[in-house]
C-alpha cells in the first residue's frame, strides 16, 4: 500500500458553502475506488488522502487531482480516496460524481 497526501488552493472561502454531511461514491474492488468528500476548516484549501494498492504513480495522481482541484475550486474539503487500482479515466469519473452530488447537496 502506498499513501499519498496533496493540498490544492486556496479557493475563495466566501464562495464556500458549508456542507455537513459527507458523499461517498464508488466501491473499493479491483480496478475501482472510492471517494470520500467532507467539509473541513483548511483555509480555502483541499486536501486529498490516497491509499492505494499501486505504487510509483504520484505523478500521474498529482495531475488529475491537480486538474479536478482547479477546475472544481472546493475550498475546505477534504477527498479522501481508497484505490484498488483505478485506471485515470476511472478517477476522473468518480471524481465528477462525486462533484455532481457535492454540488447537488450546496443546492438543496
Amino acid at each position: 500500500m502506498e499513501l499519498l497526501n496533496y493540498e490544492f488552493g486556496p479557493w475563495d472561502v466566501v464562495a464556500a458553502r458549508k456542507n455537513t454531511s459527507a458523499i461517498i461514491v464508488g466501491v473499493v474492488g479491483s480496478g475501482n475506488l472510492e471517494i470520500l468528500l467532507e467539509s473541513a476548516e483548511l483555509g480555502g484549501r483541499t486536501k486529498v488522502c490516497i491509499e492505494t494498492s499501486v505504487k510509483g504513480f504520484s505523478n500521474t495522481w498529482e495531475a488529475v487531482l491537480r486538474d479536478f482541484s482547479d477546475q472544481q475550486k472546493f475550498a475546505n474539503t477534504v477527498i479522501t480516496i481508497n484505490d484498488g487500482g483505478a485506471t485515470p479515466a476511472v478517477v476522473q469519473l468518480r471524481l465528477m460524481q462525486a462533484a455532481q452530488q457535492w454540488k447537488e447537496r450546496h443546492e438543496n
